[in-house]
């Protein structure tokens, strides 16, 4: 028996997809327009999904079970509470009993008579002013959300501030400036010279900006032009305290897609996928109605600008999961499966969607890609330092003077942004710490703000660059709290693909919860996590901790053995 080769596993594979639904119109997102009808449970509602598609009943019950959205009780009015670490650090957390008074439901319930129902979720990418709650699709931020709730209040959504501390933005030129979009992609298509692409991007340095920082070239020459690739853009932007990725896509979808469809030229893809998270309706609308535009103006479709290039895209929402943001649980979630990390090797380049070669770049990655080629990769690598290279979207959070969006170099000391640009903290309040990177990237103390905004300076220091979110806290949220969010936003993030990280997660959730010093028993359940966890996500949470007890220091002892 000759074995199968890669074509003949890709179009068996495909014969699953269009099973499960390809990534537009796929299992999961039945699922979710079954459950909007009802307020019954997944058990009641998800076999006939899977029934008609021909799957079995726990083909659909265990996506319906894993995920936020689809889990999650819904009456006719349902109520998203932001309960990340940005929304947390303005108010340590008090907003969501208040609401939950507010409306007569407990969190994570809906009322009796199927009216309202109020779900806790860990980013609403309102972090610049919180904390926020998401009203259906109407967003309420402020101090008091539960007042625009209860209607005393017109809802209050802000724009995203930003701003452009390099001189020459990247990544902002379509929000503080007035560019014009689609100025590149034409250009290129029609030069027909994709190794250009790659080689511009490979002189750039560009690594990617969800948090990894693997080089974009590599990435891409990883997938070798396999027949059948497909390039994902990763819009799921989970990190609470980041905002970078909902501002691009509300503000300069085009860039994104532009960036996107020059990944695919370089990559020989005919077809790309952006995931955008449920989190960001106006978002996901927005690039929607982006992707129907350049459709209509001939920058997508079987003959990109009478070429013989063809570039078809497809948008998809998510459906509420933090670890579904790595990249072999977004496959999983593709796939229509829950959005759990997959071990590796092997490789998504190699055998990722549906088995073909996949490559995964963030939206704040392939935003950089137009600038790269129409500048020249040199002049992107002379910004920034020696080995990280070009420019940073960094988000400060609600507890700053002057929250929003600033690009700028890598390299740039936190002291410039955190004084300079944020304007130090709001009110009068002095900063006691600041998580970079995420709720598993690390803490910072106020002695270390001369650090730069590097991977290797932050790691130094025992933090991570991520999507460089930077969250303040203040005298007002004690250590102790701080400690018991971030492990319970652990444990409540786990997708437990793993034992460690899965058990791990709420061993330490329950030692944290204690009030005591953790023992002895903290340094095997860190070095279990640290070494066993099946992703980044287990392996990231020892550090973090770690390093919220440096920052913390003689008010947090115990942590830091």
């Amino acid at each position: 028996m000759v074995p199968a080769g890669p074509a003949d596993r890709f179009d068996a594979f495909r014969a699953l997809a269009d099973r499960r639904g390809r990534p537009g119109d796929r299992l999961i997102q039945s699922l979710a327009e079954a459950r909007a009808d009802t307020a019954d449970g997944p058990e009641v509602w998800a076999p006939a999904v899977a029934a008609g598609f021909g799957l079995p009943a726990a083909a659909a019950l265990g996506p319906a079970g894993y995920y936020a959205d689809l889990a999650a009780p819904h009456g006719r009015r349902h109520v998203r509470v932001c309960a990340g670490t940005a929304c947390f650090a303005a108010r340590a957390g008090r907003h969501l009993t208040e609401v939950a008074d507010e409306l007569g439901v407990p969190v994570g319930a809906a009322s009796p008579d199927g009216g309202t129902s109020v779900q806790e979720v860990r980013c609403l990418g309102y972090c610049y002013a919180g904390p926020a709650a998401l009203d259906g699709q109407t967003p309420c931020t402020g101090p008091r959300p539960a007042g625009q709730l209860a209607g005393r209040e017109p809802p209050r959504a802000p724009e995203i501030p930003a701003a452009d501390d390099t001189g020459d933005p990247v990544l902002l030129g379509g929000v503080v400036a007035d560019e014009s979009p689609w100025q590149v992609w034409p250009r290129t298509v029609a030069a027909g010279a994709p190794d250009e692409v790659q080689r511009e991007v490979a002189a750039s340095g560009l690594r990617g900006r969800g948090g990894a920082g693997f080089g974009v070239a590599a990435k891409w020459a990883a997938a070798g032009r396999a027949p059948g690739t497909v390039v994902v853009a990763n819009g799921d932007e989970g990190d609470p305290g980041s905002f970078a990725d909902r501002l691009l896509m509300e503000a300069a979808p085009e860039r994104v897609l532009e960036g996107l469809a020059l990944a695919c030229f370089a990559c020989g893809a005919r077809r790309g996928v952006v995931l955008v998270r449920s989190e960001y309706p106006r978002a996901l609308a927005r690039v929607r109605e982006a992707v129907g535009r350049a459709y209509a103006d001939g920058h997508f479709g079987s003959s990109v600008h009478g070429t013989t290039t063809a570039v078809d895209i497809d948008v998809v929402e998510g459906a509420g999961s933090y670890v579904a943001g790595e990249e072999t649980a977004l496959i999983a979630s593709l796939e229509g499966d829950r959005g759990c990390a997959r071990p590796r090797p092997p490789y998504p380049t190699r055998r990722g969607l549906w088995d073909a070669p996949t490559v995964v770049n963030n939206v704040e990655t392939l935003a950089a890609v137009p600038w790269i080629v129409s500048r020249g990769g040199e002049a992107y690598a002379r910004r920034g330092v020696p080995g990280e290279t070009g420019t940073k979207l960094v988000c400060l959070s609600e507890r700053f003077a002057r929250p929003g969006a600033y690009e700028v170099e890598l390299g740039t000391p936190l002291r410039r942004i955190v004084d300079e640009l944020g304007g130090g903290l709001r009110d009068g309040c002095e900063l006691t710490a600041l998580q970079v990177g995420g709720p598993l990237g690390g803490f910072l103390a106020p002695d270390a703000m001369d650090t730069p905004l590097t991977t290797a300076d932050l790691a130094s220091r025992g933090a991570a660059l991520g999507h460089a979110g930077l969250v303040a806290f203040d005298q007002r949220v004690t250590p102790e709290e701080v400690l018991r969010h971030i492990w319970g936003f652990a444990a409540a993030e786990s997708c437990g693909a793993c034992s460690p990280c899965r058990v791990g997660s709420r061993r330490g959730l329950e030692l944290a919860s204690t009030g005591a010093p953790p023992g002895a028993g903290w340094e095997r359940l860190a070095r279990v996590l640290a070494e066993a966890s099946l992703c980044a996500f287990g392996r990231r949470i020892p550090p973090a901790v770690h390093s919220l007890a440096r920052a913390y220091g003689d008010r947090l002892p115990g942590w830091a053995a």
